[in-house]
């Protein structure tokens, strides 16, 4: 019996002495760096006030979609038809991020316009109108669609045109506010010793509903970055990011890296149609077919739509995305420049404007050049487009304050730290 005391004591400090080791050698991390410091030592959230808390990781806002980062070919893999030499193949890596499932439509927009009537001045609002004229033209009767576009309920779900770039960024910075207002909720209620943190976008109502309970009882807390409930400003998507998702190399290569194939477009294959399956023959995006023919024959109408259609009306692509080609064509956050395969960097590629190949450099005042600050890239073509746009190579350029019925917008937004599903 007493042999069988100490064989039981052993035991017990054998499984003590391995959990404490294991305890000790278990690697820190962004959401649970551990009570203490592993280069100094010293306690984290301690008298000194550095606070260094684990949390449970925001979940990603409404409609945004995961985008692995990778390298790709950027440029465009169609003939250069428009002899621009603006955007030869090349190389690059972008860091992965999130983009919006689908184009910013009528009724988000709407959304948007609602808080801004609320909460900004007069002049504001009006600026921040779409253009509804845009689908006014003297040779065509589109009347109707300037009254009834943006706001019939019928069109709620069909993207929103006559938007120009300054208005798509101011969207963009709304719809942070708006995000954040739901993670200051959740951020109060935690500060306030309240219950789970991380109470956005769809928890449970319960929680939701104390969250919101204590928030109206006391001023919320201004956030620090370093909390964690800070959401990352929504914006447009580079030019390299709209390229790199639209095209969706993901699931085309072999294990050793090597990709099978490019693509033209944002799927397979050289054609506009479903290679296979029950709808076979029937169109992958919204476009131009040919010189008067924006959809095909009344009860075989290919695509499905003479002007726009609503989103998620045509399959998304490997990443998950709708339309990237066709519908509408979207604002990218790029300054245009004919050079940018050539002054951008091969990591995460952006052009901004004012640096290098600047606007003073090309002779606008003879007008022999139309390149300034104010032009912005769009990309992706449209229902009003040919084939030839809708590959995610190809770009075109248009003043920040003009707007059309072919051009609309979705946001983007960077992905903090590790990503897992």
């Amino acid at each position: 019996m007493q042999k069988m005391g100490i064989r039981s004591i052993s035991l017990i400090l054998i499984v003590l002495l391995a959990a404490t080791s294991c305890s000790k050698n278990k690697k820190p991390t962004s959401l649970k760096p551990g009570k203490t410091s592993s280069k100094t030592g010293l306690a984290y959230n301690g008298k000194d006030g550095f606070e260094v808390k684990q949390y449970k990781a925001l979940p990603a806002g409404p409609d945004l979609v995961y985008i692995e980062g990778g390298r790709f070919t950027m440029g465009s893999l169609e003939e250069d038809v428009m002899s621009r030499r603006d955007n030869p193949k090349r190389t690059v890596s972008i860091q992965s991020f999130y983009m919006d499932q689908t184009e910013v439509a009528n009724v988000h927009y709407l959304e948007y316009l609602n808080a801004v009537q609320r909460d900004s001045s007069e002049e504001f609002y009006s600026k921040a109108l779409p253009d509804t004229n845009v689908w006014f033209n003297e040779l065509s009767f589109n009347d109707s669609y300037v009254t009834m576009y943006l706001r019939h309920p019928g069109f709620r779900l069909y993207p929103v045109v006559g938007v120009s770039w300054v208005q798509a960024n101011d969207y963009c910075e709304w719809r942070t506010a708006a995000v954040s207002q739901a993670n200051n909720t959740a951020g109060a209620a935690a500060a306030a010793g309240g219950k789970k943190r991380g109470l956005s976008f769809g928890k449970k109502k319960k929680e939701a509903a104390q969250a919101e309970a204590v928030a109206s009882t006391q001023a919320a807390p201004q956030l620090r970055i370093e909390s964690g409930y800070v959401m990352p400003p929504y914006r447009l998507p580079t030019e390299a990011e709209f390229e790199y998702a639209a095209i969706a190399m993901i699931g085309t290569q072999y294990s050793d890296e090597n990709q099978s194939n490019s693509r033209i477009y944002p799927w397979d294959g050289s054609t506009m149609r479903q290679p296979r399956g029950r709808k076979q023959g029937t169109m992958l995006a919204n476009f131009k077919r040919g010189p008067g023919d924006y959809a095909g024959i009344a009860g075989k109408s290919n695509d499905g739509a003479i002007i726009t259609q609503e989103i998620r009306s045509y399959p998304a692509n490997d990443n998950g995305l709708y339309d990237m080609a066709g519908n509408v064509s979207e604002w990218v956050y790029d300054v245009y420049r004919p050079l940018s395969n050539s002054d951008v960097n091969d990591l995460n590629s952006f052009r901004r404007d004012g640096y290098q190949d600047e606007a003073k450099s090309y002779d606008t005042k003879n007008n022999n050049s139309l390149v300034t600050d104010n032009l912005r890239v769009y990309k992706g073509g449209s229902w009003a487009d040919v084939a030839y746009w809708l590959s995610p190579g190809t770009r075109r350029y248009m003043d920040q304050d003009s707007a059309t019925a072919m051009v609309g917008f979705r946001c983007a937004m960077i992905a903090t730290g590790s990503h897992k599903e």
